[in-house]
């Protein structure tokens, strides 16, 4: 349950959970009028100087700006260009997701369902309207060749899934027959993104093309809007001194990144065992832990405060 007051403990389920589609059109709609937005067409390439910033676009098209950002993903091209001494900057957790909807059935309740299966395999089921329910795939491998599969075709990506969770049980020939026709699917590696820098000139990196936390931080679309936040607040304390703006925009934001790349990776992977074995062995952990009520017990003696970095305040920003 959702503990909305701002006083007392928090858990694992008391914060309002909004799905990024529906965050994207709350954004959209509410901006709109006042930006202007330009879909199906990215940014290829870009020469900057001390006056501007030079984009190259995918439609052959190019113009000039103050400040180019980069808010395009781990994957960030924009990353690369700036930083290409750095060929990794990856955090590899040996773990790969694929994320998609599927009708919603009678049976689809509002509580998520994860159902484990050897192999190092999860499969995790939620609905969070009357009409989709999301599917997740979990693989546990660290291979360079399933790395890789997220650079195919989106066909070639769910025929991958196939083959990997064919028969392992659960819903799964439900969610791999809704694979083959959902519209909203996306395969990724789950990574860090780890880099020194995110600006270089006129050039900055914003959210998961800077510092991805991976999804299991929880704590990506935080990180993105709190990196905005702090971004937007330093231009309009410097709007006449960018390098200066740039350069306290990483150094107050960093601390925080910090904490939210602070995964262990190692008890994650623990929870997707290989074996049946180890899928008996997390049921009985699953079981104990509820039987002793240990998540009501942590709830009630845990801190209120979570995190030591304080949000910085930009009077300039009202």
């Amino acid at each position: 349950m959702a503990n909305t007051s701002g006083k007392g403990a928090q858990s694992l389920t008391s914060e309002y959970e909004i799905m990024r589609g529906d965050l994207v059109r709350l954004l959209y709609d509410e901006t709109k009028d006042r930006v202007n937005y330009v879909f199906n067409k990215t940014v290829e390439s870009f020469e900057q100087d001390e006056k501007e910033v030079l984009a190259h676009f995918s439609d052959g098209t190019s113009d000039t700006f103050d400040l180019l950002v980069g808010a395009n993903g781990q994957g960030s091209r924009i990353r690369k260009a700036i930083h290409p001494e750095v060929p990794d900057p990856y955090r590899h957790l040996g773990l790969h997701m694929a994320y998609y909807f599927i009708p919603r059935e009678e049976g689809d309740n509002n509580i998520r369902r994860t159902y484990l299966a050897a192999g190092g395999r999860m499969v995790m089921r939620r609905s969070h309207n009357l009409t989709e329910t999301q599917v997740y795939f979990v693989l546990k491998d660290d291979t360079p060749e399933t790395s890789s599969i997220h650079r195919a075709s989106v066909d070639q990506q769910k025929e991958f899934w196939t083959q990997k969770f064919r028969g392992c049980g659960w819903q799964s020939e439900r969610f791999l027959e809704g694979m083959k026709t959902t519209d909203n699917f996306y395969s990724q590696e789950v990574v860090q993104v780890c880099v020194d820098t995110w600006y270089k000139g006129r050039v900055v990196l914003l959210g998961d093309a800077a510092h991805c936390p991976s999804p299991f931080s929880g704590m990506g679309t935080t990180g993105s809007f709190v990196g905005a936040y702090v971004l937007a607040g330093e231009l309009s304390r410097n709007p006449d001194n960018l390098s200066l703006a740039l350069a306290n925009y990483d150094k107050t934001l960093r601390p925080f990144v910090n904490e939210i790349q602070d995964v262990n990776a190692t008890a994650i992977r623990m929870t997707i065992p290989d074996s049946h074995w180890g899928v008996a062995i997390i049921h009985w952990v699953a079981w104990l832990v509820c039987l002793l009520r240990i998540p009501t017990l942590f709830s009630r003696f845990s801190s209120e405060e979570k995190g030591g970095w304080p949000l910085p305040d930009y009077p300039e920003l009202e």
